[in-house]
């Protein structure tokens, strides 16, 4: 097994000579994104729409499944599958950028996911704005060698045309919904209704041959809706859409209720991660409720809950009054531009503490990233760079923790180390926080995450293997670097077994 970040900085992919040769799965033009590009923020504009003048996500996802109820689709929304009680699954975070990244990923997935039944896609299949034809270079290309079902959940980029696309591909080629009576004049909801983005009418032209690079017998997945439950060997797993804005209509938490109920083991796949970045999101239902309440009811016994939606690997493992402890997983790091680490502060939430917590890059690795992306955006390489080793102890002392890796040469830490590490929101011990009034940390992660068109390697993206037996669950995060020397032997960046007693 290779080295991983917690061993070596080279485990890390930092001083890698030799790029990957994911490239030659790569289409011969690649539509870089840009998170700064102001057509790309228009087209992307209904999230901030929904949170102005209202979300109507959940009436449109209500739509969704009564049409899919209407075509056969069965009612509980459950795909019942013949898996023996051993076997493996993969889960894959906010993948569809379709550049360097996301095909980085893809030699390490196809190697460590051999003999899986399926894999679950969480959160955001497609960017910027869940276009039907990008989905041939953001999902049919990259995986067109995965041999098993690809399972998904909508991230909210998937609903920014209204997840006509997601549904297309994955609910049985879903027909378009008949259009909405116009809302009442000189209402909110009229407003929003003319500043609302819709797909082009000419989307999806390139679908049907798109498919083709999937078109396998043993990769066909139909799914019920837009969020769905998986029976298969001895656990259930659960997916949930939340949407635009993070929450769950009525009638998807009163689902999410019934299935949740029984003796058998649950994981939960959302969009919208429940802990994260240091802090607890227990996801709103409308009417009343969290998700987490459901999650964490020790009737419902639950194991895990993995989020997508933010672009790097964390875990929680939350210890309930029951005396079970639930893992609580972030996962998006499937090939989006990476959201920083860095920005944690000392890990104190739920019970789970620093020594508990884990992450993925490490915040160090993060940090020197960061400060060489910003180095070269903005001129500034002499005073922005950091080493992955200055980087690693600057993090250290702010956070009041040992250095994550098996330190090399002492580093001194000058002046200059630790402006440019409050620069870029570097986090700190909760006693320290208190002293500062200027809020780093929301201002730079809100405005200044970077582009994925800027990055070479290391990359830092990751993914999950499960392996399930009837009595525990083994949870793997697996690296992608970018570089050769880890591309088909990817490191275990993070492992944990779940009983399911």
């Amino acid at each position: 097994m290779s080295d991983s970040s917690r061993d070596t900085a080279e485990g890390a992919g930092w001083g890698g000579a030799d790029r990957g040769a994911y490239q030659k799965l790569m289409p011969a033009r690649v539509e870089k994104i840009s998170w700064l590009n102001p057509k790309t923020l228009w087209a992307a504009r209904n999230g901030v729409l929904a949170s102005w003048f209202g979300d109507p996500t959940g009436r449109t996802r209500g739509r969704w499944v009564a049409q899919r109820a209407a075509s056969g689709a069965p009612a509980d929304k459950v795909i019942r599958r013949t898996d023996p009680d051993d076997f493996s699954f993969m889960v894959i975070g906010d993948t569809g950028e379709g550049d360097d990244p996301q095909y980085a990923v893809v030699p390490g997935f196809l190697r460590a996911s051999q003999g899986t039944s399926f894999a679950v896609l969480a959160s955001d299949a497609i960017y910027p704005v869940g276009s039907a034809d990008d989905y041939d270079s953001k999902f049919f290309r990259p995986y067109r060698d995965y041999q098993a079902p690809i399972y998904a959940i909508p991230g909210n980029h998937d609903w920014y045309e209204d997840l006509g696309a997601f549904m297309r591909v994955f609910c049985d080629d879903a027909p378009a919904l008949p259009a909405e009576p116009a809302p009442r004049l000189l209402s909110r909801a009229r407003l929003r209704s003319w500043l609302w983005h819709r797909p082009s009418p000419q989307d999806g032209r390139r679908l049907a041959e798109a498919r083709k690079l999937r078109s396998g017998t043993g990769q066909q997945a139909v799914q019920p809706g837009p969020y769905w439950a998986i029976d298969t060997g001895p656990v259930r797993i659960i997916g949930i859409d939340t949407g635009l804005l993070g929450s769950l209509d009525a009638e998807q938490g009163a689902w999410l209720r019934e299935v949740s109920r029984g003796p058998r083991p649950k994981i939960l796949i959302t969009g919208s991660p429940l802990y994260v970045d240091g802090e607890h999101h227990p996801c709103p239902i409308d009417g009343g409720g969290t998700v987490d309440d459901i999650v964490s009811a020790p009737e419902h016994h639950y194991v895990a809950a993995i989020g997508g939606d933010i672009h790097n690997y964390q875990r929680y493992p939350v210890r309930l009054a029951d005396g079970r402890t639930l893992q609580y997983v972030v996962s998006g790091g499937g090939g989006a531009f990476m959201h920083a680490t860095h920005t944690i502060p000392r890990v104190s939430v739920a019970g789970v503490t620093e020594e508990d917590f884990r992450c993925y890059p490490l915040r160090g690795d993060s940090l020197a990233f960061y400060s060489r992306l910003y180095g070269r955006r903005l001129r500034l390489r002499r005073f922005f760079a950091l080493t992955e080793a200055q980087g690693q102890a600057v993090v250290a002392e702010r956070l009041g923790i040992p250095a994550t890796r098996t330190p090399g040469p002492e580093v001194r830490l000058t002046r200059r180390i630790r402006l440019v590490a409050g620069l870029l929101g570097t986090g700190s011990r909760p006693d320290r926080r208190k002293r500062f009034r200027l809020p780093v940390r929301k201002i730079y992660t809100q405005l200044f995450s970077p582009s994925s068109a800027t990055y070479s390697p290391p990359f830092f993206k990751c993914f999950l293997r499960l392996d399930v037996s009837p009595e525990s669950v083994r949870l793997r995060c697996f690296a992608a670097t970018g570089n050769l020397a880890q591309e088909l032997n990817p490191p275990v960046e993070d492992e944990v077994t779940i009983p399911l007693g």
